[in-house]
């Protein structure tokens, strides 16, 4: 008879829901541990575009933002060792702890593979970098990066993978459909064919299970909020415009509020030498951007957000960042790409025309096309405003043949109310990583699986 009961089920194989295992295992390495994820393995994830040089096949689920180590399996996979972005885990706890997390998490990368070589070292010459940004109205964030790449962050997941599977349940392609509550406390998982039991369920669905997990959220009557909405475009210049940054701090957030309308718009997730990605997310194309360890471009990417707060009577951030997505996947066949001349011409990109830049697209499965018929102006007039501003310490990113690629949305617009140790207000449920609306990227997802584990380790012991 299959075995239906455990000690913790965990909801996702990305960073959160993997370090909530290693976390569990490391203090009780006989605990009975099920791990459900949408997705395949690590080797299981293959995409088309990459191996076949297809366009976009509608894969389900998207082996880019689905299976063993999440989304951030094929990201560039850098880790930020800092408390200031990444996330918002210093709401939870104080900025002190949460560093001293990140370095803890920071020290288990390394014992699976993950380098030493640490950038953002150079206080002098950050130094100089910010004094240029201030005097272009713009925020530079300086952060210690570790960048990992994209094939070294698959072969480090690999070896997680490896060494979790002898030691706790994994069940691949099983989504879950329902979490389940008796009497105030959490008692299981349902799944499209089974059930499963337990007193302690992680829900750490990632990115690309934002949107089920809020909707689980409301059917149990938890209280939501709402983050901002962060939606863009991804730029791509010639790696040199950026090189006397990126040699420095390799990724660069900055943040500008505009003139126009005082609106926050931020740098994030930049490649040097990267290339430009498409993700599906549940049939929806939008971009993102890796970059290898040994293979280069030349050409850098980084995303540019533009982060809105609505109020009463707005409740669907996820719905609206997906309707944006959604008219560039009509007009476009997916991801659309434009020439930041033509943008500012109030003329599409034509291929030709695309033949003709001086950037040439790493994302050939974009197609040439107007973003002004897709983005609100708002955002558009908004991403210009930085575009200028950023030209100002590293020229030639205001160029006409900078390339957009649109659009770009991070699906984490929603968070569920938690407890300073990740809990909902179901007994037992604790909700962690990008998919709870409370991190954005590997380091503070990866901690939010020890802060959940060390919990239920607590209680146990009680």
């Amino acid at each position: 008879m299959p075995k239906k009961n455990y000690d913790v089920i965990i909801i996702g194989g990305g960073p959160a829901g993997i370090f909530t295992a290693l976390e569990l295992l490391k203090h009780d390495e006989n605990m009975d541990i099920l791990l459900l994820e949408k997705g395949r393995n690590i080797e299981g994830r293959i995409c088309p575009i990459k191996t076949k040089g297809v366009k976009c096949v509608q894969c389900k689920p998207c082996s880019i933002v689905n299976g063993w180590g999440g989304a951030g399996a094929f990201s560039d996979g850098k880790l930020t060792l800092t408390s200031e972005f990444g996330g918002i885990l210093d709401e939870y706890m104080t900025k002190k702890e949460l560093e001293d997390l990140i370095n803890y998490v920071d020290r288990i990368y390394l014992k699976f593979g993950a380098t030493e070589k640490i950038h953002g070292t150079n206080t002098e010459k950050i130094r100089e970098i910010q004094r240029k940004a201030a005097a272009a109205d713009l925020k530079l964030i300086p952060a210690k990066v570790k960048h990992l790449g994209t094939e070294r962050c698959f072969n480090i997941l690999k070896r997680m993978e490896e060494y979790l599977r002898d030691r706790i349940t994994i069940k691949y392609l099983s989504p879950v459909d329902k979490i389940l509550v008796k009497d105030g406390k959490v008692s299981g998982v349902v799944t499209k064919d089974e059930e499963f039991f337990s007193d302690y369920v992680v829900a750490v669905p990632g990115r690309e299970g934002s949107e089920w997990f809020k909707n689980e959220a409301e059917r149990l009557g938890l209280s939501l909020k709402n983050n901002a909405v962060d939606i863009g475009v991804r730029v791509e210049v010639p790696a040199v415009v950026l090189e006397e940054i990126t040699d420095v701090v390799y990724e660069s957030k900055l943040i500008y509020y505009t003139k126009s309308f005082d609106d926050r718009v931020r740098t994030f997730c930049m490649n040097p030498y990267g290339e430009v990605v498409v993700e599906n997310n549940d049939g929806i194309k939008t971009v993102n951007g890796h970059s290898y360890a040994e293979r280069k471009t030349e050409n850098t990417n980084f995303a540019l957000l533009v982060s809105k707060e609505f109020t009463e009577p707005f409740n669907s951030p996820i719905a609206y960042g997906k309707y944006i997505a959604t008219l560039a996947n009509m007009l476009g066949d997916g991801v659309i790409v434009q020439r930041l001349g033509d943008l500012l011409d109030g003329r599409r990109t034509t291929e030709s025309r695309l033949r003709r830049s001086l950037v040439q697209p790493t994302l050939i499965d974009a197609t040439p096309g107007d973003l002004s018929l897709v983005l609100p102006y708002r955002h558009l007039r908004d991403i210009i405003e930085m575009l200028e501003a950023m030209d100002k310490i590293a020229p030639g990113v205001f160029s006409k043949h900078t390339l957009l690629y649109g659009v770009e949305v991070k699906f984490y617009s929603s968070r569920v109310k938690l407890t300073n140790n990740l809990e909902t207000e179901i007994d037992n449920l604790f909700a962690a990583g990008d998919g709870a609306g409370v991190t954005r990227g590997l380091a503070q997802a990866s901690a939010a699986g020890v802060v959940v584990a060390r919990e239920i380790i607590k209680r146990l012991n009680k």
